[in-house]
């Protein structure tokens, strides 16, 4: 699959490899375990699923730009500030003086289980007011990949209009990728699984989690029914959690390519960020056109690096590492066992299972 996207003209934006829109926010992270009630203090980071993928692309040497509007506040500035510093294009950010800038705090468990809280601050966000109309669209086009999510259609009536313009079908858009990112507690409405629906249909590049697809949509027959459902897009990326992803690729052939990939072992620190990284690493390979298989290990490579550390963005591995990891035999990568700090080591032998 090769990602293609408009010319730029003379006065246009620079054409990156990745425009990702979103609303990025202000994230505090506990500094010991417990209740929300019980943490005495917090220390601050960045969140955001498109500016979590953004970040991660940026590291992996990608010319990425983020774009998304934020409050006219100390927040607003950290924000722009810190994903700029990982090498993203924050030109196009929109700051808003009536609106603040959305932040969250969660506890230090896995957000799986019962134990684990977030309390977001982010109704009446500045992302909240993107629109057709409040967004640079020729900075958002200019970009060989588009990266959306269904977050950003379910913070707004407005969001959800920018979303349904830039997933058109037209002559000359970027190539659309689409996390499905299935948050029930967003939606205004019970629309949200319809729309999720809509917006996937219409993009060319699809991730989903086979969870989200049965609480979203009722699907419990796994990827083969999940592409079912969603027939449109070019290549469909179904996560299945541990046990691995399968990839749907319509080439052109008389059958799509249907490819499963299992997932390392991983040593989880957080649960956090994965799914975004999963992405990146999936993106990445895309844009380097490498086969199915190898796009496939990427995402799980990023996804590892993700898991592996405390907060939504980790450092990922290098280049070559990864490109050596992902070459390894089926046996070698069955048994690869990779935990915290993993990304700095240099050579496959030292993660892997004896």
């Amino acid at each position: 699959m090769t990602a293609t996207g408009p010319s730029a003209a003379p006065d246009a934006h620079d054409v990156v490899d990745v425009v990702a829109l979103g609303e990025s926010m202000v994230t505090f992270l506990p500094t010991r375990p417990g209740r929300l009630a019980d943490v005495p203090s917090f220390d601050r980071a960045i969140g955001g699923a498109e500016s979590n993928v953004a970040c991660a692309l940026a590291a992996a040497g990608h010319p990425v730009r983020w774009v998304g509007r934020v409050g006219a506040d100390g927040f607003g500035d950290h924000l722009v500030e810190a994903v700029g510093s990982y090498g993203v294009d924050v030109a196009s950010v929109r700051r808003d003086p009536a609106r603040p800038t959305g932040v969250y705090f969660r506890t230090a468990g896995d957000r799986a289980t019962d134990a684990h809280e977030v309390a977001y601050y982010r109704a009446g966000s500045a992302a909240s007011a993107m629109s057709v109309d409040t967004v640079d669209l020729d900075a958002v086009r200019a970009g060989r990949v588009l990266h959306l999510t269904g977050i950003t259609a379910a913070l707004s009536d407005d969001c959800l209009g920018l979303l349904r313009e830039l997933t058109a079908r037209r002559p000359g858009r970027p190539l659309i990728s689409f996390d499905v990112n299935h948050r029930p507690g967003l939606w205004r409405s019970a629309d949200g699984p319809r729309v999720l629906l809509e917006l996937a249909r219409a993009a060319d590049l699809v991730f989903v989690g086979e969870d989200e697809a049965e609480e979203a949509w009722g699907i419990t027959g796994g990827p083969t029914e999940i592409r079912q459902a969603l027939p449109e897009p070019r290549v469909l990326v179904v996560k299945q959690g541990a046990r691995g992803a399968t990839a749907f690729e319509d080439d052109g052939a008389a059958q799509p390519t249907v490819t499963f990939v299992s997932a390392p072992i991983v040593q989880v620190s957080a649960a956090v960020g994965a799914g975004d990284a999963f992405a990146a690493g999936f993106l990445s390979a895309t844009l380097r056109g490498l086969s199915a298989r190898e796009r496939l290990r990427h995402g799980h490579l990023m996804a590892a690096a993700a898991l592996t550390a405390p907060g939504d963005l980790a450092v990922p591995p290098t280049r070559e590492h990864a490109d050596r990891l992902a070459d390894l035999d089926d046996r070698s990568w069955e048994t690869l066992r990779l935990g915290p700090g993993w990304t700095k080591v240099a050579a496959p032998e030292e993660v892997r299972t004896p």
